[in-house]
């Protein structure tokens, strides 16, 4: 694999930050003012990635309006002082900061909305390593992993990026399939939230930071 990058998409929750206390408690609560049954959760984690609202109608079998409801609820509940219980995964901070310092762009490329993701990066002070930080838009115009990796794309092309060999590094299915969809090739990471059977959509997988190191800084 080659370990020459000209630039780094970075997903968030799973990837970045351990985010899913904050995620599936939202859920919860989510689920419990709609009046419907809370699942268990072993079950909201399968929430912790994909889009939201296609979760909500795969998971739940919601119907569309159903979904565009829950998608409401649950954005109202998450914001402010809940959506910051989430932590940094050891390491991966000096790894981005290794990233910046070696003059690779980086950009986010997550399905949570852009400003949470926004607020998220800028709490923990790691925006500043970011070249262009994009994420799912407020009217889920742009929800899908493959729409969100070509803004990525668009906004580092824009910024004057070099996109002969970028890379997306992430943790579920969802990320890998996003990033082939524009001849992207994916490194998933052992520690988020997908299970091994989706590491066969990755281009390679790690289970430490340091491995991952190693394929993007050589």
């Amino acid at each position: 694999m080659t370990r020459t990058w000209s630039a780094i998409l970075f997903d968030l929750d799973g990837t970045i930050t351990d985010s899913a206390p904050a995620i599936t408690n939202s859920l919860a609560r989510t689920f419990a003012l709609l009046g419907r049954p809370v699942p268990p959760a072993s079950e909201l984690l399968a929430y912790v990635g994909p889009p939201l609202l296609a979760a909500f109608r795969e998971y739940a079998g919601m119907t569309p309006d159903e979904a565009v409801e829950a998608l409401a609820v649950y954005r109202a509940d998450y914001q402010g002082e809940h959506m910051l219980d989430t932590a940094v995964y050891p390491g991966v901070a000096g790894l981005l900061e290794r990233i910046h310092e070696a003059r690779i762009p980086m950009a986010l490329a997550t399905s949570k909305p852009e400003h949470s993701a926004i607020t998220i990066l800028e709490h923990f002070d790691l925006a500043k390593y970011f070249t262009v930080m994009v994420g799912a838009s407020d009217t889920e115009t742009r929800s899908s992993k493959a729409d969100i990796v070509e803004e990525a794309l668009t906004r580092l092309g824009a910024a004057g990026a070099n996109l002969a060999a970028p890379v997306m590094v992430g943790d579920r299915s969802y990320d890998a399939e996003g990033a082939a969809a524009h001849g992207v090739p994916t490194i998933l990471v052992e520690w988020g939230y997908g299970s091994p059977a989706e590491a066969a959509a990755a281009t390679a997988t790690v289970y430490s930071v340091d491995q991952l190191a190693k394929l993007l800084l050589g």
